[in-house]
């Protein structure tokens, strides 16, 4: 009988770019979840999808020569490619510029406007392409960190969401819901942004085109995150899923979910989804990875040199969800060797080559051994707890617990030693540890069957199932559920151990024929070689153009968040003056006042003084500018002394 539907989504992704493997990262954990939910005994529905307006869209296809139609669905399209190659159950795939969408969100601006949240303004700011966003403190001349280029002076009229009515009114929900954000250390994020107070927000454009038009006034088109998030819901109109059970994300969209979208739907008097958990970044080699550092990693040829099921593992085993983690090919075929290839596929291939060799091929109706049984169904209740709380390494670990144990039986018993004599009572006990081994088995390949689908489903065919094990509950990964008499399948290798060095080899040469596949995709040359540290088309400056900047060491001494601006912090670092200098830093939404105390950062020491929200700026801090307009400072490894000089 089924428990009811369950809805979950994970982001819906901007087409700026073809995916990559913090795309899949994402898709996978929530095609996880799907699995796990189905075992559950729910119907459910996953959605994914893709965002496809906007100013970047726009002058993206424009530089490819073609019309953002083109553009949109030529890198939709690859998006819809890689979950199949993935084998990724996917039940919905909603795009923005499907016609039922455009529909809704007009639907949802009308509710609000009737509710008084929506009124016209207009307004003259420096505008950030990149982010679609004005920029409140910049002037003009400012550079975008993100194009290098000056921030666009802009006038326009817009709609208005009063989002400044709602910041009790969400404080008071996330108190009454405690579990609306999650992990803890997000919701503690939003709750320190929210009750800061919250400003106005833009929700239409008229200086672009590519967008869905406001019926009510076709000037105007929809800004990014009215449009987007609205998606969760035409996705899935008209089959009574909404609210969704759960909004899957990554941690730097997490404000966009947790505070426009509910203020949203208050706003219109529509249902709230019922949590959103923001995981952490996949990082490569301790770098996020990011275009404009040429450190991508695609999942093409991991799929085709170890097949989906190793991605699957390694994302899901070696990162806690929920924190951010790092990714190498090293890595990934050492936790394959070690847990695939040496754990699950080696406890298959023994346990089903003694049973074809010493019980020809069929499973023997053996004692059930007690004390297995007491260790294993306890483990069976713990991988059930960790899966609902989301922590995929915890379940995967207790699940290779049993293999541990499994493996350790069979050492103890030696069937092969027992199957040497003919006594009754050496046949019983050969037949009671291959019964108690596959049926362990059987319980493994249940549990793992949400993260390794296609493995365990070739391991249960080789059990004797004749029935897909994609069709089995929960209830069947209790003991007993394998029948004496069943004949077991051929039995072959279901995770080959793979060498080092020539794997990795053979998936960078994939890599690197599919980074020119997409290049020449979007009419872009590949760069072949480019370093990861410097972006294309960088423009040099000589040694004494670079001479002029002084780079100091700095320690933050003080920090506090400039009130009514969400993204900057107001500073005080000593760089060995006698009064610390002010800095004002737009590391708001990457850094807590608190974590900044005492940190040595790199200050340019010799900008000229300027003025921002009432504070006069000494200096600027140096940062990366990661994707996703997120910054990373710049520090040390070694201890500096402060006022140190770069050079």
């Amino acid at each position: 009988m089924s428990k009811g539907k369950y809805y979950l989504t994970t982001p819906i992704y901007y087409v700026n770019a073809a995916p990559h493997i913090g795309h899949a990262y994402t898709t996978i954990a929530a095609e996880t979840i799907a699995r796990v939910k189905r075992m559950e005994g729910y119907d459910v529905v996953l959605t994914t999808g893709t965002d496809e307006h906007g100013t970047k869209v726009e002058r993206a296809a424009r530089a490819q020569g073609k019309t953002p139609e083109e553009f949109v669905d030529l890198i939709s399209n690859e998006f819809r490619g890689e979950w199949r190659r993935l084998d990724l159950q996917i039940d919905r795939f909603q795009r923005t510029t499907a016609a039922n969408h455009a529909k809704l969100v007009n639907a949802l601006f009308d509710a609000c406007r009737a509710n008084g949240y929506i009124y016209k303004g207009s307004y003259t700011g420096m505008y950030a392409v990149v982010s679609e966003s004005f920029v409140n403190d910049a002037k003009p001349g400012d550079i975008d960190p993100e194009t290098g280029k000056p921030y666009e002076q802009v006038t326009e009229e817009n709609y208005f969401f009063r989002l400044s009515a709602f910041t009790e009114r969400l404080l008071e929900f996330y108190d009454a819901n405690p579990n609306f954000i999650q992990p803890e250390i997000r919701r503690n994020e939003v709750l320190s942004f929210v009750r800061q107070g919250l400003a106005d927000l833009s929700i239409t454009r008229t200086s672009i085109k590519w967008g869905i038009p406001v019926d009510a006034d076709p000037a105007h088109v929809f800004y990014v995150w009215f449009d987007a998030l609205t998606t969760y819901i035409s996705a899935v109109e008209g089959e009574k899923c909404w609210p969704a059970d759960l909004h899957l994300i990554g941690k730097e969209i997490l404000r966009f979910h947790a505070v426009y979208w509910p203020a949203f739907l208050m706003a219109a008097g529509w249902e709230l989804p019922k949590r959103i958990f923001a995981h952490g970044w996949l990082l490569f080699e301790h770098d996020k990875m990011s275009k404009s550092r040429g450190n991508i990693v695609r999942p093409g040829p991991i799929l085709e040199v170890m097949g989906a099921d190793a991605l699957r593992y390694f994302l899901l085993r070696e990162i806690v969800f929920g924190q951010d983690g790092s990714f190498s090919y090293d890595a990934l075929i050492g936790r394959y060797n070690s847990d695939l290839a040496n754990g699950l596929g080696n406890l298959a291939s023994r346990t089903l080559n003694m049973i074809q060799q010493y019980r020809a091929g069929i499973i023997p109706e053996g004692g059930q051994d007690d004390a297995i049984i007491r260790a294993v169904l306890p483990t069976v209740s713990a991988v059930l707890s960790a899966y609902d709380s989301l922590d995929f390494s915890r379940a995967l670990e207790q699940i290779w617990s049993i293999i541990s144990l499994i493996d350790k039986y069979i050492v103890e018993r030696a069937p092969w030693k027992l199957a040497k004599d003919s006594s009754e009572d050496s046949r019983k006990r050969l037949d009671e540890t291959l019964y108690n081994a596959a049926e362990a088995l059987r319980i493994i390949c249940a549990l793992a069957h949400p993260v390794l689908p296609h493995g365990t489903e070739t391991i249960w065919r080789d059990l004797g199932f004749m029935e897909s094990i994609s069709r089995i509950r929960v209830e069947e990964s209790k003991w007993g559920g394998l029948k004496g008499g069943q004949k077991i399948g051929t039995v072959g290798p279901v995770f080959p151990r793979l060498e080092l060095k020539p794997t990795i080899q053979k998936m960078e040469e994939l890599e690197s024929k599919e980074k020119s596949r997409q290049a020449a995709l979007v009419g872009k040359p590949a760069e072949a070689g480019a370093s990861p540290e410097r972006a294309p088309n960088t423009e040099l400056i000589s040694i004494e153009d670079f001479s002029k900047v002084e780079l100091r060491v700095g320690e933050v001494k003080f920090a506090e968040r400039v009130k009514g601006a969400d993204k900057l912090l107001h500073l005080k670092v000593d760089i060995g003056e006698p009064e610390p200098r002010t800095i004002v830093a737009g590391i708001a939404l990457a850094y807590k006042p608190e974590q900044l105390i005492g940190r040595k950062v790199v200050i340019v020491a010799n900008l000229q003084p300027r003025k921002m929200r009432g504070l006069t700026s000494q200096g600027m801090i140096v940062a990366a500018s990661l994707e996703g307009d997120v910054p990373m400072l710049a520090g040390f490894i070694e201890d500096v002394p402060v006022g140190a000089r770069l050079k």
